[in-house]
């Protein structure tokens, strides 16, 4: 009397399937992910490229081939953009690296008194300064004007460095005091038994704990402060004051724009935000998921 083979136990049946199945779903979901990665940084990265390659071209190359190198290559174009944007740049390093420091620390101490510091009006204050968030920049143009007109502030990089260093501070503000609130109060109960002032606190517990938060602070303000366009308008007159927004503007003629020297300098002005990015990254995203996982 034959036997039948005996059949498999239940749930292993072709073995060799589901691993196979796993795998080929793995990969391609892998492949799809990087290829969306890959489609993101070049479609980030195509106008940067577009602007670079124009920077080597006259008129007539601009207009026969946009997009493509096309040569000779105009190497003169760098120079005449450095000459004109120089000077531009360095003002608009004063003004940002200026109005980072100061909006920086503005914004620490005023995070701070909202955090830990009680006072009647001091909910009323901070009403005041959620609202701010929402005021279009644009409608404060005319009330700025006229008051940096009264404090002889026009036309001066002080003033601008000021302004700047104001309009970054509800935001920083903001963000700060939130994550000042979720430092653990032991620290600061201790500090107090030990006798430490708030200045004490601030300086020994806020401000090493601050590290992260305060570099994406500090990015950003400074990013906003060298890209700022309309306050440069508002604020400055000579030309010699101009930071490099404003001073690419030469760069653009009223009758006959010369494209290779003009988006050499756009360039040359993103080079130091770029510089930046590179230096920064790792504190950078640090502090943007800084307070995302508790525990």
């Amino acid at each position: 009397m034959s036997q039948s083979a005996p059949s498999p136990a239940p749930g292993t049946g072709t073995p060799d399937r589901m691993p196979t199945q796993s795998l080929l779903m793995s990969l391609v979901l892998r492949a799809a992910k990087h290829g969306v990665i890959i489609g993101v940084l070049m479609f980030s990265i195509l106008p940067l490229g577009v602007m670079l390659c124009i920077s080597f071209k006259n008129n007539g190359q601009f207009y026969s081939d946009m997009v493509y190198p096309t040569f000779p290559l105009h190497w003169e174009n760098w120079g005449v953009a450095w000459n004109l944007t120089k000077d531009f740049m360095v003002n608009s390093l004063v003004v940002a690296i200026g109005s980072t420091f100061l909006g920086v620390l503005g914004a620490l101490s005023g995070a701070y008194f909202f955090a830990r510091l009680k006072m009647p009006g001091a909910n009323l204050l901070w009403a005041l300064m959620v609202l701010l968030l929402m005021m279009p920049t644009i409608s404060n143009l005319v009330p700025l004007f006229n008051l940096l007109k009264s404090m002889s502030l026009l036309n001066s990089l002080l003033g601008l460095t000021l302004v700047s260093c104001a309009a970054m501070q509800a935001f920083a503000i903001f963000i700060l005091r939130g994550f000042i609130e979720n430092i653990p109060g032991e620290l600061f109960e201790s500090a107090e038994i030990d006798g430490a002032s708030h200045l004490q606190q601030f300086l020994n517990i806020v401000v090493p704990l601050s590290g992260p938060i305060v570099g994406t602070i500090a990015v950003t303000g400074f990013i906003n402060a060298w890209n700022d366009y309309i306050l440069p308008v508002v604020c400055l007159r000579d030309q010699e004051l101009y930071t490099v927004t404003l001073g690419l503007t030469r760069l653009n003629g009223s009758y006959l724009k010369e494209w290779g020297p003009l988006m050499a300098g756009f360039t040359l002005s993103s080079v130091p935000v770029i510089i930046l990015f590179v230096f920064s990254m790792r504190l950078f995203i640090r502090g943007m998921t800084e307070g995302a996982v508790k525990g």
